[in-house]
């Protein structure tokens, strides 16, 4: 299993998104996501999302919130526990990221982009109620098969 975090940073009505371009066997290549990344030996939720955001965007947070936990079952990949952030606040500007291209787009136009369907559920959820939720997303290969709000 794989234990993950992912935040969506918010600013003025939009969302740093990261368009993953530039890694190669990525999973996530040429998909948009938030800023996030794999956990260390030892972490916790907080300070891998923490760690993960400052590597690839140059942010330190100031303000954020543990939203939920989505788990991810598939039958090409490892299934795969995601620690899900939100934050609005933080110091510093977004610098260049060794992943892809980060970019401010407008919450509106999110789920516009090339995600994995599975995302636009947990970000229907983020939008709306500040409740913590789990959701658990069934994948064959890139398709969505199943899913469920805990």
């Amino acid at each position: 299993m794989r234990l993950t975090t992912l935040c969506y940073i918010e600013k003025d009505g939009a969302y740093l998104m990261l368009h993953r371009t530039k890694k190669e066997n990525d999973q996530s290549h040429d998909k948009w996501l938030g800023i996030g990344g794999k956990f260390e030996d030892g972490e916790s939720p907080e300070e891998c999302m923490l760690r993960e955001v400052y590597e690839e965007t140059g942010l330190t947070l100031t303000d954020y919130a543990f939203r939920g936990i989505v788990t991810f079952v598939s039958d090409r990949w490892e299934t795969e526990y995601m620690h899900l952030f939100t934050a609005d606040g933080y110091e510093g500007e977004p610098g260049e990221c060794s992943e892809g291209v980060l970019e401010w787009v407008p919450k509106e136009k999110v789920t516009d982009l090339k995600l994995w369907e599975g995302d636009k559920l947990f970000l229907d959820r983020l939008n709306g109620s500040r409740d913590f939720f789990s959701l658990k997303v069934v994948y064959e290969g890139e398709v969505l098969k199943d899913w469920k709000f805990f």
